[in-house]
């Protein structure tokens, strides 16, 4: 009821000065709404975050799914915890999804939560493999995790992942 009471109060008050701004976007929507246009919960009951922006180098490896790589396993898991600590360290991460990452997108996925709806360009987190977004959801702006490859819930190799937002 607060929100609908200050939604009535601030569309008075534009009126009555006859302003034609709109609305800040947590009054265009009623609370707990969700959307492009609306506004969105920072984070659920659980504690995870609405919406996160990951990063992430794929390193893929003989044997994984829709692979074409040449390298071991264990090549693969070498070069993967050689990346998190580089990543870690400081390394550039944009320049190591570009040397090492098999992914064939761009590496940059912005992926909402269990019940939120996504808006343009973002992705439900259900759309990828659960590791991915396990490790994603679970881990800090800046900071950065491996999903370790499973053939259920990470089949397509090791996942560097780094949280920019």
């Amino acid at each position: 009821m607060k929100h609908i009471a200050a939604f009535v109060v601030a569309l008075s008050l534009l009126s009555a000065c006859g302003k034609q701004e709109a609305l800040p976007p947590a009054l265009t929507s009623a609370p707990g709404g969700s959307g492009a246009s609306g506004a969105r919960p920072e984070k659920l009951s659980n504690g995870e975050p609405s919406v996160i922006t990951l990063k992430h180098v794929l390193i893929a490896f003989a044997g994984a799914k829709d692979s074409s790589q040449t390298r071991t396993r264990a090549e693969a898991e070498k070069l993967a915890f050689d990346v998190v600590n580089r990543a870690k360290g400081g390394e550039d991460f944009d320049k190591m999804m570009k040397d090492y990452s098999n992914d064939p997108g761009d590496g940059t996925y912005t992926l909402v939560n269990a019940g939120i709806q996504e808006a343009q360009g973002e992705s439900r987190r259900d759309q990828m493999v659960p590791a991915f977004g396990n490790v994603g959801f679970r881990i800090g702006v800046g900071e950065v995790g491996l999903a370790d490859y499973d053939p259920k819930s990470s089949p397509y190799g090791l996942h560097v992942i780094k949280r920019v937002k």
